[in-house]
């Protein structure tokens, strides 16, 4: 598997960046790796770096963006917080990698069982760790469908907050970042929402 080039990263589309991932996961799930040479990998972007994609990802140290997407060095910008919950910062790096570096697409990814969203459900409250599930708050308001048993304990419940989560995060940064909003209006670059299963191992997208 080659590294990208500043020629690759641009030649792509938003859509075939979306596929490269995609075919990246079936590869995990599948358990049939890219054969790519990680240390060649480091020689060729010691120089430069021309990823094709930011992924904004949980801290849960199951959902390594780089292994279940099977990219290599250089391929992606990882951007990893507990619930996957956006900041300026964030925001910030997210307008960095997309306007300044090229990537192609941004992906806000969830996943199932989140210790985070689990916390939020269940109103935990615990030193710097409150202003962060605070943020998720928005997405349980949100979550309609559950009448009883509105806590981490019900799945269902956490499973439909987590991609309510995931889509008021596309939400805001399309609403707080109009440099990136500019470049997805112009078709420059996509912003897709997906939720990792940590049983499967599998990927499954959404676009909002």
């Amino acid at each position: 598997m080659r590294t990208h080039t500043k020629e690759t990263q641009t030649s792509l589309t938003p859509e075939k960046a979306l596929q490269i991932l995609k075919e990246g996961n079936e590869r995990f799930i599948n358990n049939l790796k890219a054969n790519r040479n990680l240390l060649q990998q480091v020689n060729e972007t010691s120089t430069g770096q021309f990823p094709f994609a930011t992924i904004l990802s949980c801290i849960d140290s199951r959902t390594s963006a780089e292994l279940i997407f099977d990219q290599g060095l250089g391929d992606i910008f990882s951007i990893r917080i507990a619930g996957n919950i956006l900041n300026e910062d964030i925001l910030g790096s997210m307008e960095f990698a997309t306007k300044v570096v090229g990537t192609k697409i941004i992906v806000v990814l969830g996943h199932t069982r989140c210790g985070a969203i689990v916390g939020a459900c269940n109103h935990v409250e615990m030193g710097n760790l409150t202003t962060l599930l605070n943020k998720i708050q928005p997405a349980i308001f949100n979550e309609q469908e559950t009448k009883e048993n509105r806590t981490g304990s019900n799945e269902n419940f956490v499973n439909n907050v987590t991609s309510i989560n995931v889509q008021l995060t596309i939400e805001r940064i399309r609403r707080e970042s109009p440099i990136i909003a500019e470049l997805e209006a112009q078709q420059h670059i996509k912003i897709v929402g997906g939720i990792y299963d940590v049983e499967s191992g599998k990927v499954t997208f959404n676009e909002y």
